[in-house]
């Protein structure tokens, strides 16, 4: 990839990663809640989980979810679904609710898979990948490069979130203002949803 290609995609990354979405919400809601350390699966999971949705949408789904109305529907309806649920379930207990009915961070297999239902993520992941893999032949070295450029970027990004939800923790200490600072992520995500329909 040419130099100035790079510059391209890495200011992309840059632009769309560090910007407010769904994932940036929860790990910064986790980071107030759960803490840095216990927030470590999750941000891993987000990061490398899109790095491979990346290169796999490089190599082979792209074209097919570009071209599937149907298969556009159902992942916008269970995203929306599932964002509705994550809301509530930060608005009502903070985080995901365990076994024992107790709030929990996102392990790292479902912060991965979230990936899949994230209609951010797979925006930009067409968007990227229909940008930068243009021939058969690199399809495999450009995806794998891009994979890589998200992913290192993408913990960056997870990890400034998660930290400006550490910082705010001690402030959030107070019931009050922790309930208040949940019910407004669960707010900023359920505006995600919100969006989606409106696109």
């Amino acid at each position: 990839m040419a130099f100035d290609a790079f510059l391209s995609l890495a200011l992309l990354a840059i632009a769309t990663l560090f910007t407010p979405g769904p994932n940036n919400a929860l790990l910064a809601t986790s980071g107030v809640n759960f803490g840095f350390r216990r927030t470590l699966p999750h941000l891993f999971g987000v990061s490398l989980g899109f790095g491979v949705m990346l290169f796999i949408v490089g190599l082979f789904l792209g074209e097919l979810f570009k071209q599937s109305a149907l298969l556009q529907a159902i992942l916008g309806w269970v995203s929306v679904g599932l964002l509705l649920f994550v809301a509530y379930q930060i608005a009502t207990t903070g985080g995901l609710s365990s076994a024992k009915g107790e709030p929990r961070p996102f392990r790292f297999v479902e912060a991965a898979a979230f990936q899949w239902v994230n209609p951010k993520a797979w925006a930009m992941a067409i968007a990227v990948t229909a940008q930068f893999v243009k021939d058969a032949e690199s399809a495999i070295m450009i995806a794998a490069f891009i994979s890589v450029v998200f992913s290192i970027l993408g913990t960056a990004s997870a990890a400034t979130w998660v930290g400006l939800g550490q910082v705010l923790r001690r402030f959030l200490q107070n019931p009050l203002r922790l309930r208040i600072f949940n019910l407004t992520m669960a707010g900023l995500i359920v505006s995600n949803v919100v969006i989606i329909f409106l696109e």
